[in-house]
């Protein structure tokens, strides 16, 4: 166990586990959030019957600081380890996430194609529209002395609500780790080959349209379908849209369930 993780969480951030039917559902929660944005998501699959995890990122939910110590490898293997075990205890696990948390699942179905039956990403973030962080991704930890963190973008949601669980600063050092992320993803977009959903909010002000048009673009080897949001900002599993994509991932699920079971809630 790391030091750190003797840390107070913030208040919602621990992660939510439901033990229900042999279909599985890992639900993957974005960069510098918690599990608290997925929550709703995930005890509305839970309720539907499923077998669901939510595990909280290394670094995430604590401080800023907390997460300075991590990178992407990190948040990888933590979702990795949670799909292996999923997969263990489950005939077929769909694999669910929102903004970072989209590459990551992403991900997870290019380097375990045997085990994941099909991804939903909501507001995916595949790359970046700050120019400079591939550039100082090399030399992340001489700018991270300079600047340890910058301002977070806050809770982009646009119904009224206290926030969404996630820090208010971006420590630099974790978010220079991001490119090796975006593009190992980018990088393995023709080994996709389970059915994707996408969910995509016209008004984004953190991840920006390109990320979703290289996914559109390079993977060209699965069926993907995408589903505009009008109502929601980025984090759109707490927004308006959120009953949207809930019950759209539950139909997808039991569209694309191998075992026929479609866990009936």
């Amino acid at each position: 166990m790391r030091p750190t993780d003797a840390l107070a969480l913030i208040p919602g951030a621990e992660p939510f586990s439901h033990i229900g039917s042999s279909t599985g559902v890992l639900l993957c929660h974005g960069f510098t959030g918690s599990p608290y944005s997925m929550r709703p998501w995930a005890e509305y699959l839970a309720e539907a019957g499923f077998t669901v995890e939510l595990p909280r990122l290394p670094g995430h939910g604590t401080t800023w600081q907390d997460m300075a110590t991590t990178s992407s490898d990190d948040w990888y293997s933590a979702v990795e380890e949670t799909l292996l075990d999923l997969a263990r205890r489950c005939g077929e696990v769909f694999v669910m996430g929102l903004s970072m948390g989209g590459a990551l699942s992403l991900r997870l179905a290019q380097e375990h194609p045997d085990l994941v039956t099909g991804v939903v990403v909501v507001n995916p973030s595949l790359t970046v529209d700050d120019r400079r962080l591939p550039i100082i991704a090399p030399i992340r930890h001489l700018v991270a002395r300079a600047l340890p963190s910058t301002p977070g973008i806050g809770a982009d949601v646009a119904l009224a609500q206290d926030g969404e669980g996630g820090y208010e600063r971006v420590p630099t050092a974790a978010a220079a780790t991001l490119p090796k992320l975006w593009r190992e993803v980018q990088e393995g977009m023709s080994g996709l080959r389970v059915p994707i959903l996408a969910y995509r909010s016209t008004q984004d002000h953190v991840v920006g349209p390109r990320s979703l048009r290289i996914l559109a673009r390079r993977a060209v080897n699965t069926r993907l379908t995408v589903h505009l949001l009008h109502d929601s900002y980025h984090v759109a599993t707490l927004d308006h849209d959120a009953a949207t994509i809930f019950e759209g991932s539950l139909a997808f699920v039991r569209e694309h369930s191998r075992s026929g079971e479609g866990a009936e809630g």
